[in-house]
């Protein structure tokens, strides 16, 4: 069932005085905020594209992804966002969701997106600028705009519009955005600034509209990417989010 609406927007609005922290791990701030670490792939970043490996042969696996994170996926799991990341210190990824049908994953879309502009750790820290690797589940939903008909619970508030003394390229990035629950409480919005595990280990990990580079810590894909999204991910079908390095995921 939605959360309620009017509680959710309460909840946002008490958040503003802490968002410019939320926000920090997404577009960046200070003089970090311009983009520093992309690759110029801002084109490619616009459309659809097939996973850049074949499919495993072994069905009822997500491909590329080894023993030590695909025991981590829940076993009530149906959809599972994959975020291939191009190198450990690379800002380029590939997004693509799978879909359980029976005992086997099958790949539904697949984006180019980026990542931290410094790539990728197992130890994340706050101003890193390193996306952290692992498994995470995805339980909540916000942004600028009016709901798309997301199925995860949506927070419509403007308290998630990007400062203006960003880079007006970074102006619409939380127009759509989708939580990483990594250090934060499950069941409230997006931006809500509270951190489980302290402040030094990072939050406001998101998945949102890409500006052609990376980012400080979430993962950005193409409005329609995230649109699509939206409307797909189901919290009756338990969606994670899977990321890292390509190396990464298969240690």
């Amino acid at each position: 069932m939605r959360t309620d609406g009017v509680r959710r927007a309460v909840v946002a609005t008490a958040a503003l005085g802490s968002l410019l922290t939320a926000l920090s791990a997404c577009g960046g701030s200070g003089t970090g905020h311009h983009g520093g670490g992309g690759t110029g792939t801002a084109g490619k970043a616009a459309h659809t594209r097939p996973a850049d490996r074949p499919a495993s042969t072994d069905p009822t696996r997500i491909p590329d992804v080894g023993d030590r994170l695909q025991r981590r996926i829940p076993a009530d799991s149906r959809q599972v966002v994959v975020v291939y990341g191009e190198g450990r210190d690379s800002a380029d990824s590939t997004v693509v969701l799978y879909t359980r049908q029976g005992s086997s994953w099958q790949r539904t879309r697949s984006w180019a997106a980026h990542n931290g502009k410094k790539g990728w750790t197992t130890d994340h820290h706050e101003g890193d600028n390193r996306s952290p690797v692992g498994v995470f589940t995805l339980s909540d939903a916000g942004g600028v705009l009016p709901d798309p008909g997301a199925r995860l619970p949506y927070t419509r508030s403007a308290s998630f519009a990007a400062p203006r003394w960003w880079a007006r390229s970074y102006w619409h990035d939380f127009d759509y955005v989708i939580a990483i629950d990594y250090n934060r409480v499950k069941g409230t919005p997006p931006n809500d600034p509270t951190r489980p595990q302290g402040t030094s280990r990072g939050g406001g990990i998101w998945l949102h509209l890409d500006h052609g580079s990376g980012t400080s810590a979430c993962v950005s894909l193409p409005k329609p990417a995230m649109r699509y999204l939206l409307r797909t991910l189901d919290p009756g079908r338990h969606p994670v989010v899977v990321m890292g390095d390509r190396a990464g995921l298969r240690a």
